[in-house]
């Protein structure tokens, strides 16, 4: 038998085995012993990926112990996060041992470092997404994961993975969005087709414009030269205009959009130019209100290119200014 399966397996078996000895001794043995041996490092953690397979050949207080251990040694770094990937066993997701195991896995492992270490290391193995798949297709949702761990005293970790599938979900969404745009799909079946998946998945109107804006400005290959990209600028806003309008007929959400054109421009540096006369054709086309546009003047502005794009709104804020006052004056007068 494998020096690390031999070990792992004596840890889980001692009679004296008390959570001092598990949480203070047996993780520094391993990791002295990989330390101080390289070459157990890669065969350490195969063995423990074979060990999680067998876990219904142990009894539940060796189990436990054995998720108290590999979540310490996840948390001090003697394992990688893709170990995690034998929970995701068929038979020991069907019976309930993945999901049982996981709790005082992730408790351990939260206990010797925090969620967003924990998250990190996930995210690197490709293992952060994959959460769902501790339980069986018929519960695999986001409504039962947070149930069951926030149950186990594991809320962070519920919080996580509701915010993976929420970002899963805009990712798929932004993806299927760019292919119906490159079909040429009429705008009112693309405004359809993202209010239903917007109310399936709870994605605010806020957050689907800044969606909606990345996907229109990916559906084009901009000319580099910036004599010539204002002018391909406006003509293909000119066209996407309708599909903005659906999705900013809130203030927060006009705001959203105001901060998502600043940051590209200031981003793509060939618009930097472009900043003005792209709100000024959002203007027009009712997808940008005065009160949005003032409000980003006067105080909801980014850092980006502050004060340059601030120079270029300049003429246009005051002409609002203007015929705002003027619109003031005449209600008086036909008041009076």
């Amino acid at each position: 038998m494998p020096l690390a399966e031999n070990l792992t397996i004596v840890a889980m078996q001692r009679p004296c085995l008390t959570s001092w000895w598990l949480v203070e001794c047996w993780p520094q043995v391993f990791n002295k012993l990989i330390r101080r041996y390289k070459y157990l490092e890669k065969g350490f953690e195969e063995e423990i990926k074979k060990l999680l397979l067998f876990l219904k050949g142990f009894t539940e207080s060796e189990r436990n112990k054995l998720a108290m251990l590999t979540g310490i040694l996840l948390g001090n770094g003697t394992l990688s996060a893709s170990i995690v990937i034998s929970l995701y066993n068929e038979n020991l997701v069907k019976e309930g041992v993945s999901a049982a195991f996981a709790v005082k896995l992730f408790k351990a492992w939260i206990n010797e470092k925090d969620i967003g270490s924990v998250a990190s290391s996930l995210r690197k193995v490709g293992m952060d997404n994959r959460l769902m798949e501790l339980f069986p297709a018929n519960k695999r949702s986001c409504e039962h994961f947070s149930k069951y761990f926030t149950d186990a005293g594991l809320k962070e970790l519920s919080d996580f993975a509701r915010n993976q599938q929420s970002i899963g979900a805009r990712k798929e969404l932004q993806k299927e969005l760019q292919e119906q745009m490159s079909r040429g799909e009429p705008f009112k079946d693309i405004i359809l087709y993202v209010k239903e998946e917007m109310k399936k998945t709870n994605i605010s109107e806020q957050t689907m414009i800044g969606i909606v804006w990345t996907s229109v400005m990916s559906a084009v290959e901009w000319n580099k030269k910036e004599e010539l990209v204002t002018e391909q600028a406006m003509k293909h806003l000119k066209q996407y205009s309708p599909l903005l309008k659906a999705f900013s007929s809130q203030g927060l959400s006009e705001l959203t959009l105001m901060v998502k054109i600043q940051d590209y421009c200031y981003d793509n540096i060939h618009f930097m130019k472009t900043f003005q006369k792209i709100v000024v054709l959002l203007y027009k086309a009712d997808v940008l209100s005065e009160e949005a546009i003032l409000k980003w003047y006067t105080d909801a502005h980014v850092a980006k290119g502050k004060s340059v794009f601030l120079e270029q709104m300049k003429k246009f804020v005051e002409w609002l200014k203007n015929a705002e006052e003027e619109s003031d004056e005449s209600d008086t007068e036909e008041g009076d």
